[in-house]
């Protein structure tokens, strides 16, 4: 069985105010719709400590900064080659 690929996305009162609630949403429609709930643990995490230069969104060892709910189906059109 193939390792699940970890996605990460930071719930703290900065990057949430600044739109990964939104994002949050998008991530989950996302692998509902490709069906790749599964292949992946996601979860929240309450703060990654880089409020400066949030929404954050880590993948795996990748952190992703500055994020919204369009760049990250980006991000993940890209991990999954759905591109």
């Amino acid at each position: 069985m193939a390792e699940k690929i970890e996605i990460t996305i930071c719930l703290g009162s900065s990057c949430f105010s600044r739109g990964n609630g939104k994002a949050l949403k998008a991530i989950n429609t996302f692998l509902e719709e490709n069906k790749l709930k599964d292949k992946v643990f996601f979860h929240g995490e309450l703060c990654t400590g880089n409020c400066a230069k949030g929404p954050i969104l880590k993948v795996g060892d990748d952190l992703h900064e500055e994020v919204d709910h369009e760049s990250v189906v980006e991000i993940l059109n890209g991990v999954f080659g759905l591109v």
